[in-house]
């Protein structure tokens, strides 16, 4: 049986060959069918965003179910396609069955019965919230500045390690600009190869090389009225940069083969993992591209330098792989190791950590059994790595405001209750169109336990004795070898902040300091 809130299917109809009649509406009207009917593949980026169902015609070939198959991966926007065929076409109707197709119809049947069988057994559910976790000090502040910057239309550069979430920041600046409802179109520049960038990135004209069977939108037309992202941004070949210049300069572009420029309306987004101004010193990236992509930089900071959000991004995978319905708990000791790991692949690897612990676990309990890390020797004490987080001058330069811990889910936003210098989202958009900020009124009301103090055994208290003696001993041979505390703090290797909250610690033990 059909499952919605309205009892109503709404399905985006697309039939590049005639115009649905008044009489056959009112049929799919009785089989509780709701047309969105689009011409091209741009509109169908648009209508997607609520449909419940995708009707389709096809030729005499499934090559446009190819295409649209492969926008709708590119949209992040899953619905399941149903085709029209011609009865005579019986091996497209096998093909499009291959390409996954859910259903097949023969162009020519319109009846309300036919048409409620086929969609009989659909299940059609709400689509699930995006939920997007800032909870360290150091992501509100990021937070803050991006939901600031995602007001203007400027172009934005988001710099950091690979795996660190930039995507996710990129799809935050869309979510809370007034591009939401448009199209967010992402494009890896590494992962194409060379003479395929360009026409992902311009499209190409019927005839323009061999194969160029039909015209094909590149990615600036897709996301009109919306956002492109363009990751890894630093391995683009630098005969492409120089065309990327020129559309960010004049907001047209020319298909491959073409003659007309194009008018494209987009928020681009760039990435990198790379140092670019180290790449313009040695030739690899145009210093005008730079500049222009980076009206506003931003920069996310690795997982280990942003702790709090460690343990909820844990929870958000462990209910993203969770296939039995029932909630997982985690130990305070499983806690604790996903604490002090140093996260070297940062959130992608904490993924296949929770993935691995999944398959691991028999029951939903997760302990430190069923944690296999990639570098298992990189753990540090918890109390380096749970020190005073660093000042936000150290993210991004901009003066420090006052925020709450936040966990961000998609699609509306709450105002804080004390105000608030960020900008607030409105709260009248509908549904599923506008970004979430959930507020808690302390970390307890979070999803999971944070890490307590377990008791452990006279081994392992020995052993943290030692460490800590250690780390004193380090401490005042810098202190006594230095003559200022920030050359200390550069020769150990972490900030003045830091340092000063290390020696308060050591005196809060009772150990002397006066050579200090």
């Amino acid at each position: 049986m059909i499952a919605s809130s309205d009892n109503v299917i709404r399905a985006v109809w697309l039939d590049p060959f005639s115009p649905v009649e008044a009489s056959d509406c009112a049929q799919l009207d009785a089989a509780g069918i709701s047309l969105v009917p689009v011409s091209t593949l741009g509109d169908l980026s648009l209508a997607l965003r609520r449909a419940h169902v995708l009707i389709i015609r096809l030729g005499e070939n499934a090559e446009l179910l190819q295409e649209v198959q492969t926008l709708v991966a590119q949209l992040g926007h899953p619905v399941p396609i149903l085709c029209r065929v011609e009865r005579r076409c019986m091996e497209v109707a096998v093909e499009a069955m291959r390409l996954g197709a859910l259903h097949v119809m023969p162009v020519e049947e319109w009846s309300s019965k036919a048409w409620r069988a086929a969609v009989d057994g659909l299940r059609l559910k709400a689509p699930k919230s995006k939920t997007y976790v800032f909870v360290d000090p150091v992501s509100q502040h990021l937070l803050a500045l991006a939901q600031r910057v995602a007001q203007a239309n400027v172009s934005t550069l988001l710099v950091g390690p690979t795996g660190a979430g930039k995507e996710v920041l990129a799809r935050v600046l869309h979510e809370s600009s007034g591009r939401a409802k448009g199209p967010f179109i992402a494009m890896n520049c590494a992962a194409m190869p060379e003479h395929l960038i360009e026409d992902m990135l311009f499209g190409h004209e019927k005839g323009a090389f061999t194969g160029a069977v039909k015209e094909h939108k590149g990615i600036f037309e897709q996301a009109q009225g919306g956002t492109v992202f363009l990751d890894e941004i630093g391995e683009m070949p630098m005969h492409l940069q120089a065309k990327l210049l020129r559309v960010l300069q004049e907001r047209k572009i020319t298909r491959l083969g073409g003659e007309a420029s194009i008018t494209v309306d987009v928020r681009v987004v760039a990435a990198t993992n790379k140092d670019l101004r180290q790449a313009i010193v040695e030739r690899e990236f145009r210093e005008d591209l730079y500049f222009r992509i980076s009206t506003f930089r931003l920069r996310i900071q690795p997982l280990r330098e942003r702790p709090l959000d460690i343990m909820p991004l844990a929870m958000q995978a462990l209910d993203r792989h969770n296939e039995s319905g029932l909630p997982y708990q985690v130990t305070p000791e499983a806690q604790h190791m996903l604490m002090a790991y140093t996260w070297p692949g940062n959130v992608r690897e904490l993924e296949n950590v929770v993935q691995r612990a999944v398959v691991l676990c028999t029951g939903q309990v997760i302990t430190p059994a069923h944690l296999l890390f990639d570098e298992a020797g990189a753990m540090v004490p918890m109390d380096d790595f749970m020190a005073a987080p660093p000042a936000v001058a150290n993210t991004v330069s901009q003066p420090e405001m006052p925020v709450t811990p936040v966990a961000v889910t998609q699609p509306m936003v709450e105002q804080a209750a004390e105000p608030s210098p960020v900008p607030a989202m409105p709260t009248t958009a509908p549904v599923a169109e506008a970004p979430v900020v959930t507020l808690p009124a302390a970390p307890a009301d979070l999803p999971f336990t944070m890490p307590i103090a377990a008791t452990v055994d006279a081994a392992r208290a020995n052993l943290q004795d030692l460490v800590k003696s250690s780390e004193h001993a380090v401490i005042m041979s810098a202190i006594q070898n230095t003559e200022s505390r920030e050359e200390a703090a550069r020769m150990l290797g972490i900030s003045p902040r830091t340092l000063r909250y290390k020696l308060a610690q050591l005196r809060e033990r009772g150990l002397m300091l006066n050579a200090a």
